[in-house]
């Protein structure tokens, strides 16, 4: 699944909860991805600006399930997995035994295999701690991370009743 597919199968609250995170703390980056966006769809920036937050998250929304928007929703991804929900993935990266930085951030190459044991394991660790949503997106966007995804995140994925998007 690529980013634009995440956007176009999660539940709203989940992006919403996304964008309020990047809008409050990623202030410039914020205004930038709506003018960025803005002028992909040919439009001037301020027409964006100037309509209510829940509109603008919701064209935000709407124009990020564009397969011409991917790298950019994937990259907000990252950032809000990044710097939003570190715990999140410290504690996938601890129960996986991926190194890290302390704040989940990986400084080697991530692993070519994950042990579907360990996948396991990590995902219930998770589903503990953090709801099923952000829980399911991370880990689409996690498999973002290589060619093809892993197999054991895959597998997660496709038989785990209790991972849905929306």
């Amino acid at each position: 699944m690529n980013a634009h597919q995440i956007y176009q199968a999660a539940d709203p609250s989940l992006i919403s909860d996304l964008f309020t995170w990047l809008r409050n703390e990623e202030k410039d980056l914020y205004k930038n991805t709506v003018a960025s966006l803005a002028q992909d769809r040919k439009l001037r920036p301020v027409f964006i600006q100037k309509k209510s937050l829940p509109d603008q998250f919701k064209w935000l929304h709407k124009t990020l399930k564009l397969k011409s928007t991917d790298m950019m929703g994937e990259h907000l991804f990252q950032l809000f997995f990044m710097k939003g929900n570190e715990e999140l993935l410290v504690t996938f990266c601890d129960n996986m035994g991926i190194e890290h930085d302390g704040k989940g951030s990986v400084e080697s190459e991530l692993p070519k295999t994950l042990d579907p044991d360990k996948a396991k394991t990590a995902l219930d660790a998770l589903l503990e701690k953090f709801d099923t949503k952000l829980v399911t997106a991370y880990l689409y966007v996690f498999n973002l991370q290589t060619e093809g995804g892993w197999d054991s995140i895959t597998e997660l994925l496709k038989n785990d009743e209790r991972l849905k998007l929306a």
